[in-house]
């Protein structure tokens, strides 16, 4: 195929960004979002996400004519879907905003062209995405009925790139593309060689749906090992992250560093995708999300206990007299992402308990942005932070917080949940 147009559905830190690299090649590149604003910033060459050098990468596209945004769907060569997938209640699977990106694109597609699914998503969804262009356009074949002879191409090719690092660990990486024939398999390999360095490997849909599920579920397994690690440390009296480094010296020892918990739209959300599929066999998948998802709930009782302790200390009457800083509220460090933070759940639940104010210090958030509701929660500077606050607690380690201990008195007593 010669692809000469690309539509990327869904322009948020994943697809902008891969949008943004199609059209530093040189592609016609159209995004497409329901979100009024973020078109208009990105039609003006500027960004509404915090990701380095992107800023710069859009500005140049979209100066020389080859990345517009708009929020309804254009005829292209190739449509990439990057749209959210949460889960409802009871770590349900939500699909959607996959289904609403497929039926806005049904009306545009025409003989040849390709979609590829780009969301991390249940095992089976790349089908059920194709199962619904099917529904929406019946003059046009799909691979489900025609197999290699369709009209249109359909596979999945899941994102594996680290916020605050997208651009270049998406031009580097190796891509799993799983086509559901293997005439889609090559189309889809065929645009992502486009920008792609690392190997493009094929499978098929449901492997290439499953590996990425796999990924992020490996990796919650093994931050669950390090976060169970810092309770037991805790009750007896050892530094975690001594206690880590130490054992990381083994050889054949890699431990994680433990933290508040785990955030994100991908640790956070997918493993109870494989749960949900399989619920009877996966034990250890089901218990490292339990025990991730409780170490917020722990978090907050030591704030609370030590909250309690300097209210006596100073003689305060009640918690309304004091001040919590919360240093970080991003899901992980350096970014501005707060989608599934436990330190904006634990900033958030802390307001809740009726202390006086809790003053969050967020260095990648526009203040003005921030919504704290009617909470006593209050986006502040980091020096009106350490100067007000009866209790410091650091909770995300951004690079701005790593000098802390230089910055604050001996008085403050300071809780470190990240191991600055």
């Amino acid at each position: 195929m010669n692809f000469k147009s690309v539509s990327v559905i869904g322009l948020g830190y994943i697809g902008l960004p891969t949008a943004a690299v199609f059209a530093s090649r040189k592609l016609s590149v159209v995004g497409v979002d329901v979100n009024q604003k973020a078109v208009d910033i990105i039609n003006q060459g500027r960004i509404h996400i915090v990701e380095p050098d992107l800023d710069m990468v859009v500005h140049a596209a979209v100066t020389e004519g080859y990345l517009r945004a708009v929020t309804k769907p254009e005829a292209a060569d190739a449509f990439l879907i990057a749209v959210p997938t949460p889960f409802k209640d009871g770590h349900q699977p939500d699909l959607r905003y996959i289904e609403s990106a497929s039926r806005s694109i049904a009306p545009v597609l025409k003989k040849g062209d390709l979609v590829i699914l780009e969301s991390t998503s249940p095992v089976g969804t790349t089908e059920q995405l194709a199962a619904w262009l099917a529904e929406a356009r019946p003059d046009l074949s799909f691979p489900q009925t025609l197999g290699e002879d369709s009209d249109i191409r359909v596979a999945y090719c899941p994102e594996r790139v680290l916020p605050g690092n997208v651009l270049r660990e998406l031009v580097q990486n190796d891509r799993v593309i799983g086509g559901m024939t293997s005439r889609c398999s090559a189309a889809s390999a065929e645009l992502y060689k486009i920008f792609v360095q690392g190997e493009c490997v094929v499978t098929n849909a449901r492997t290439a749906e499953m590996c990425k599920l796999t990924e992020n579920s490996y990796r919650d397994v093994n931050i669950a090992f390090a976060n169970e690690l810092s309770l037991i440390c805790d009750q007896e009296g050892i530094d975690p992250w001594e206690l880590i480094s130490l054992a990381n010296r083994h050889p054949r020892v890699n431990i994680l560093q433990p933290g508040p918990g785990v955030g994100g739209h991908c640790i956070a959300v997918d493993p109870w995708f494989i749960v949900h599929s399989a619920p009877k066999l996966a034990r250890i998948i089901r218990m490292a999300r339990e025990v991730n998802d409780a170490k917020p709930e722990w978090v907050v009782s030591k704030i609370v206990m030590c909250a309690d302790e300097v209210m006596h200390a100073k003689k305060f009457s009640t918690r309304a007299a004091m001040k919590i800083a919360c240093l970080g509220l991003a899901f992980k460090p350096n970014i501005d992402d707060l989608r599934e933070s436990p330190a904006l759940d634990i900033a958030r639940t802390l307001a809740e308990m009726g202390f006086g104010e809790i003053l969050a210090v967020e260095p990648n958030i526009d203040s003005a942005s921030f919504d704290a509701g009617r909470s006593s929660l209050r986006l502040v500077g980091m020096r009106q932070a350490l100067s007000e606050a009866d209790v410091i607690v650091v909770l995300v380690k951004h690079k701005e917080f790593l000098e802390l201990r230089q910055k604050v008195g001996t008085l403050q007593p300071i809780l470190d949940f990240v191991g600055i």
